[in-house]
């Protein structure tokens, strides 16, 4: 990803208003960001402060992320330094991917005070220090090991910045002399040379400015005279967009999936990736990462779930072969009934001691020869009823083998279906409920002595076709049983993807006016709240409310239906038009 020293020296820009803005409450919703609600005479805001490996960045955010019910240690400390204080000033040495939020605060004395949270945001060595106005680190979100030989990031170690890099920043360097520097490296690939020179661009930014001069896999001896000449008006043009330009560009797949960002406008990658620009940096990294960020929380949250599920659809999955297998050894039960009878019609011919005897098979209309087993310890009376009692037990044994079946068959749907929940779940609180769902399947174990929660009332997630028909759709198991049957009346429209897990989605029809856009939109809300959410041409079925029953005993969330039609629809459709309404 390219939150690179220019991308956050662009933020800090962003976020200069600050200065002066009182720090209302902080939050910690995992152990690796932040949430700070700010307070200025602009308006309140909301700043996300992330030190997670592979996504560590600032900016101002829209989402309201859930809190821990007890708050963590170092969110308990920030609170005790910096409540109430007031941001003094902003802070980025050059380029350098490390942002310093300087506070003035009361200690408990009284006296004004001066702190500084210093967020690194380095790749996997991210982190946030909290430090005094002597420079004495008060406490980090990652502590360093004593041990290590390198810099000592625990309490009361007076704090270093992390070492800097022997780069050139275009703000302090005449842009001829970047490039003179940049065509004595030699033989190594242009855009390689632009990430050694260059102080605070990404690779993503090295690769388009190197293609904006040549193929950005010549090396720099490779280059033409031209084209070296070319370096110095890229590189004024580069710093132009670094001092007077504001480009936030997002690169989106063919998908409209997020793929990078940038500072700068992206041409190398085109057709493949188009770009879509935003207002703000801020509200660029707030769209980037919120659903990704939210989908890992929960997964996190989420993950002794994940496990049990995989390890039920496993087990469940080796049964339901096992037993296939012992059903197909059953289907020959009628041999044994045979051979039975045909003992029976040749007793007169048969005598202790023999192992077998040829007969003819009058159930065989050519009265074909057949030879049949005999146990010699046993008289040929016994035999017979041996093989008849091997017939019953083989009636039996397919009787109940195809229940079991049946049964490990539906087991396997619901525990595809939770899976398809867990994967769709946007909170806590939905997750909380999947969680009472299988605990009240006898799935997961009740825990002992532990006081019941409030139960959160989740809504129904609700959606307008573009005819304002109204769209409600299940969050799980228990919300599909509620909607489908006791909220949705009889002449509403139900709908469901065809053989996949997914929500239960209901067309409300206030009258007899649904028209064929109302179908295909509400089909592909149900298609994108699935299984299939990522493909295209999804089957999805519909059919009246009054036809989908429930079968008695039936798990949550399973139902059959009759009198259905399908239709094939995209799930991006509903996404591109919910995009286009927001």
């Amino acid at each position: 990803m390219a939150l690179d020293g220019v991308f956050l020296y662009k933020l800090k820009n962003e976020m200069s208003f600050l200065k002066g803005a009182h720090l209302d409450k902080i939050y910690q919703p995992s152990k690796d960001e932040l949430v700070f609600l700010l307070r200025c005479k602009e308006g309140s805001f909301r700043m996300l402060l992330s030190a997670r490996s592979g996504a560590s960045r600032i900016h101002f955010t829209s989402s309201r992320p859930e809190n821990p019910a007890s708050p963590p240690m170092f969110c308990m400390l920030l609170r005790k330094y910096l409540g109430s204080a007031r941001i003094t000033d902003i802070i980025q040495n050059g380029f350098e991917r490390v942002i310093t939020l300087v506070f003035s605060s009361t200690n408990e004395m009284g006296d004004v005070i001066s702190l500084s949270l210093v967020c690194e945001l380095i790749g996997n060595q991210s982190n946030i220090i909290l430090t005094d106005q002597n420079n004495i680190i008060i406490d980090a979100l990652h502590r360093s090991d004593l041990e290590n030989s390198g810099r000592i990031i625990q309490t009361g170690a007076r704090y270093t910045f992390p070492t800097p890099t022997k780069k050139l920043n275009l703000l302090e360097n005449k842009t001829d002399f970047v490039t003179k520097k940049i065509l004595s490296l030699g033989e190594i690939p242009l855009w390689k040379a632009f990430i050694d020179t260059i102080e605070g661009i990404s690779p993503l930014v090295a690769r388009e400015i190197a293609y904006r001069i040549c193929d950005s896999e010549k090396t720099v001896n490779e280059l033409s005279d031209a084209e070296k000449m070319n370096i110095t008006g890229v590189l004024n043009a580069l710093l132009s967009d670094i001092t007077d330009n504001n480009t936030p560009v997002l690169l989106l797949d063919g998908n409209g999936i997020p793929k990078d960002f940038s500072f700068t406008h992206i041409n190398q990658y085109q057709p493949l990736l188009t770009e879509k620009l935003y207002p703000s940096f801020s509200q660029l990294l707030d769209a980037f990462y919120s659903e990704k960020e939210n989908a890992e929380r929960i997964h996190r949250n989420a993950q002794d779930i994940f496990k049990l599920l995989y390890v039920l659809i496993n087990r469940t999955e080796k049964k339901i072969a096992l037993r296939k297998k012992e059903l197909l050894d059953c289907k020959g039960k009628e041999k044994l009934r045979i051979f039975g009878e045909l003992i029976k019609a040749n007793l007169y011919r048969l005598s202790s001691g023999m192992t077998s005897f040829d007969t003819e098979n009058y159930y065989d209309e050519n009265l074909s020869k057949i030879t049949i087993p005999l146990d010699k310890a046993l008289s040929p009376s016994a035999n017979a009823d041996k093989y008849f009692k091997e017939y019953k037990k083989s009636c039996t044994a397919e009787k109940l083998l195809s229940e079991l079946i049946e049964k490990a068959e539906s087991d396997l749907i619901y525990f595809y279906s939770v899976l398809d929940e867990l994967s769709r779940a946007q909170s806590l609180s939905e997750l909380n409920e999947i969680r009472d769902e299988l605990t009240q399947s006898g799935i997961i174990k009740a825990p002992k002595n532990v006081p019941k929660k409030k139960k959160d009332n989740l809504q129904f997630l609700q959606f307008t076709t573009p005819n304002n028909k109204k769209i409600l759709v299940g969050k799980n198991n228990c919300q599909n049983d509620l909607l489908t049957l006791k909220t949705a009346a009889k002449q509403d429209i139900w709908f469901h993807t065809k053989n996949l897990p997914g929500s239960h989605t209901v067309l409300i029809s206030d009258s007899n006016d649904i028209k064929e856009e109302d179908i295909i939109y509400a089909a592909s809300v149900a298609a994108y709240h699935s299984k299939a959410k990522e493909s295209s041409n999804v089957p999805v079925d519909y059919t009246l409310i009054k036809y989908v029953k429930k079968p008695a005993g039936a798990k949550p969330g399973m139902v059959i239906y009759t009198n259905e039609k399908t239709v094939y629809v995209s799930p991006y459709y509903f996404k591109t038009n919910l995009d286009e309404t927001q």
